[in-house]
């Protein structure tokens, strides 16, 4: 992404569920893994959804409002999270609604994104991480909400279908340049932003993905899945960690590509693009533990890299 302009990437087969009913929230935080029920309207976090045996089974963002809670995820997830969900769902006063088919998605990301939904919304956007608004784009109403689904900055624009055409177009008109899939992989890999059913899967424990800071409360109490992720706790450690690479030359490796470190054995690739931004080949890998500090130095069959420290980028 080059750095003077913002990308827009349609993402409306993204899913959105939302949750509304008086007991939503404690419903909501007693099946995942970080604190919902202390959130205020207009803010937000991220979230493991667990198995009894705390196995990863969605990871989401949760938008909580005044009148509902949105859980936003990876698109096809929306069968699954109300089955999921609705099998507790006993007494409780909670209500789940695919919206995915009534709401249109856009990501808005670079470092002209403030500026544009500025100028179309005449407000100041979220700026707080997860944090979320009402605005409106050529007379729609618009959510506007602060994700890191990409660098330098993102931001989610939904709203209901029937706008979807005049707000995108507002946006192109505003300075946005619209994107292709191919530079919005690049985008999440290079921001770090794992994907549920590529980077995570259910075979994954949730502290594997490196997201506890944000993701996991520690604090909060019980919840499906909660001895698990307490246990690990506890340990200490788990023995693998999903990390970002960046690679010399220009050969990109393919997903399951095998890792080594001092010609051992250490992991294997999730996802891989080519990231015009660096100017490299970038990736998302699990890397056994002592393999991956940032600085590492990691091989596979086509060339050579290392582990990326987030907080360069």
């Amino acid at each position: 992404m080059a750095d003077d302009r913002a990308c827009l990437f349609d993402v409306s087969d993204r899913t959105q569920l939302e949750l509304i009913g008086e007991d939503r929230a404690t419903f909501l935080h007693n099946l995942c893994t970080n604190e919902v029920r202390k959130l205020p309207a207009g803010h937000g976090c991220e979230a493991f959804l667990l198995d009894a045996k705390g196995h990863t089974r969605a990871f989401v963002s949760i938008f909580a409002a005044p009148h509902g809670h949105v859980l936003e995820t990876v698109p096809g997830q929306a069968e699954f999270l109300l089955t999921h969900l609705g099998r507790y769902i006993i007494r409780e006063r909670v209500e789940l609604c695919d919206r995915s088919d009534e709401w249109f998605e856009l990501l808005l990301s670079g470092p002209d994104a403030e500026r544009i939904l500025h100028q179309t919304t005449a407000a100041a956007p979220p700026t707080q991480r997860l944090s979320h608004s009402i605005g409106e784009i050529a007379g729609h109403p618009v959510w506007l909400r602060r994700v890191a689904m990409a660098l330098p900055l993102g931001y989610l624009v939904a709203g209901k279908r029937e706008a979807h055409a005049v707000v995108s177009s507002s946006l192109v008109a505003a300075g946005a340049t619209v994107c292709d899939a191919a530079a919005l992989e690049a985008a999440r890999i290079e921001a770090g932003w794992p994907s549920y059913g590529i980077d995570i899967t259910e075979k994954n424990l949730p502290q594997e993905v490196g997201r506890d800071a944000t993701a996991i409360s520690f604090t909060k109490g019980c919840y499906l899945g909660q001895e698990t992720v307490a246990r690990i706790d506890a340990l200490g450690h788990v023995n693998r960690h999903l990390v970002r690479l960046r690679f010399e030359g220009r050969a990109i490796p393919p997903p399951g590509a095998e890792l080594t470190t001092d010609s051992q054995p250490a992991g294997n690739v999730t996802s891989a693009a080519w990231s015009a931004g660096w100017q490299a080949p970038i990736a998302l890998a699990y890397l056994r533990r002592g393999s991956d500090a940032p600085g590492t130095r990691i091989a596979w069959s086509g060339g050579a890299g290392e582990v990326v420290d987030p907080a360069r980028v």
